[in-house]
């Protein structure tokens, strides 16, 4: 399955928007690198991951797929991988792929079958 593909197949403008988010804000990191290349004590770099950070709770809810990607940002260059995209893509691939929900009915006698 091709990205494009799996972007189609989401089917939340939530979770399209957040992956628009993600690709931006790694894109922004890694072409403007010089301007991030302070790794922990970047201001520009602290802010960024921040504003992303609410953006994808608000947009996704809380998952600890998050933490990771802002606590990556401490070690200088790993803002070279697109931490935030996996993050993205580590939630959505769950939500898009999970069974649906098997409705459990309270205990009693049966419902007659329908004719």
């Amino acid at each position: 399955m091709s990205f494009l593909d799996y972007f189609k197949s989401l089917q939340e403008p939530e979770h399209r928007m957040a992956w628009v988010v993600a690709i931006a804000a790694d894109v922004l990191q890694i072409v403007a690198f010089p301007l991030f290349a302070e790794g922990a004590m970047s201001p520009a770099d602290s802010l960024l991951d921040l504003i992303v950070g609410v953006v994808m709770i608000r947009l996704l809810g809380w998952h600890w797929a998050f933490l990771p990607s802002a606590a990556a940002k401490l070690i200088p260059g790993v803002d070279l991988f697109p931490t935030w995209t996996t993050a993205v893509w580590f939630v959505t691939r769950q939500r898009v792929n999970a069974q649906p929900e098997v409705e459990i009915l309270p205990p009693g006698p049966a419902p007659e079958p329908r004719r």
